[in-house]
């Protein structure tokens, strides 16, 4: 009987929308494992040729992509009640090439080729400064798993830029005005 009454009362809070957050997943040696239905996430905003170096020493301007932003819905809940982001939250960046001069596009960029994900990750059981940094592509190939970035080649930046929890989310408005 008391199975029964738990089962009732999980199934009543999926329906009402209580879906028990994604957790992160991860392979020997703390590396994670690609996120599964990230695009079924909240889609927290995008930006195009955002960079961290500036432009003078980057390069060319033919680099720039798309970053698509998403974030579990229970993680973008929580942050929208309490400001902070609860432990297990990923948040899916995917950087797409631009395209143009598509038939019947005459005009503008357009999202065109996936070039692959990186993923922020707050898991204080894993990572000392509670957030880690991860890239699932490398030279055009996509990556099952893969290992933390240096602190400091994304932490520092993070954490010192970051409007919020060591998270951008000032360039994105539906984390920035998500407590209003």
């Amino acid at each position: 009987m008391v199975r029964l009454r738990i089962g009732i009362v999980f199934a009543a809070s999926l329906a009402i929308g209580e879906e028990s957050m994604q957790k992160p997943r991860y392979a020997e040696g703390n590396q994670l494992l690609r996120p599964e239905g990230y695009r079924e996430w909240m889609f927290a905003g995008a930006n195009y040729g955002m960079g961290y170096t500036d432009p003078q020493v980057s390069g060319d301007k033919k680099d720039k992509t798309f970053h698509n932003i998403f974030i579990q819905k229970q993680a973008y809940r929580d942050f929208a009640r309490t400001g902070s982001f609860p432990e297990g939250t990923m948040l899916v960046m995917e950087v797409v090439k631009p395209g143009t001069n598509k038939p019947p596009n005459k005009q503008g960029i357009f999202q065109d080729e996936f070039v692959g994900i990186e993923v922020a990750v707050k898991d204080s059981s894993k990572f000392e400064e509670k957030w880690a940094y991860f890239a699932l592509f490398e030279k055009g190939r996509q990556l099952d798993k893969a290992k933390a970035f240096p602190k400091n080649a994304c932490w520092k930046c993070h954490n010192e830029n970051g409007a919020a929890d060591n998270v951008f989310v000032q360039f994105y408005p539906a984390l920035r005005d998500a407590r209003k």
